[in-house]
C-alpha cells in the first residue's frame, strides 16, 4: 500500500475521529455548503516531510475538517507549498446570486 505508513496508524485514526467529531462531522469553512459525505481531516500547518510517526504537528488543535473541495484547494504540492495560497474560500452564489463566501466583499456589513 503507498503513501505514508502514519496515515494507517492507531494514533492517526484516533486523532482523525477525534477532529471529525469536535468539527461536527462538517467541512469547517464557514458558509461551505458543500456535502459531506467525503471529509478530509487536514494538518493547518504542515506535518514534517516524511516523518512516519507521531510528530508535533499531530495535535488536535492544528487539525480541521475539510470537504474534498477546500481540501483539494489547499493540499500541498511537491514543493511543499499549498495550492491557492493556502486561502479557502466558497465558491458560488445562493438562490438570489448573492455569494456564498462570507468575505466577500458583497456580504460585507453595509454592502
Amino acid at each position: 500500500m503507498p503513501g505514508n505508513p502514519f496515515y494507517r496508524s492507531s494514533f492517526w485514526f484516533v486523532l482523525r475521529r477525534e477532529a471529525l467529531k469536535r468539527d461536527g462531522y462538517h467541512c469547517t469553512v464557514e458558509g461551505c455548503q458543500t456535502p459531506t459525505h467525503a471529509l478530509h481531516v487536514d494538518h493547518i500547518q504542515t506535518r514534517p516531510r516524511g516523518a512516519t510517526g507521531p510528530t508535533s504537528a499531530d495535535v488536535l488543535p492544528n487539525l480541521r475538517t475539510l470537504c474534498g473541495n477546500h481540501d483539494r484547494m489547499v493540499k500541498e504540492g511537491a514543493s511543499g507549498r499549498r495550492g491557492n495560497g493556502g486561502q479557502l474560500i466558497v465558491r458560488g452564489c445562493d438562490a438570489s446570486g448573492r455569494p456564498l463566501d462570507p468575505n466577500h466583499p458583497w456580504n460585507k456589513r453595509g454592502a
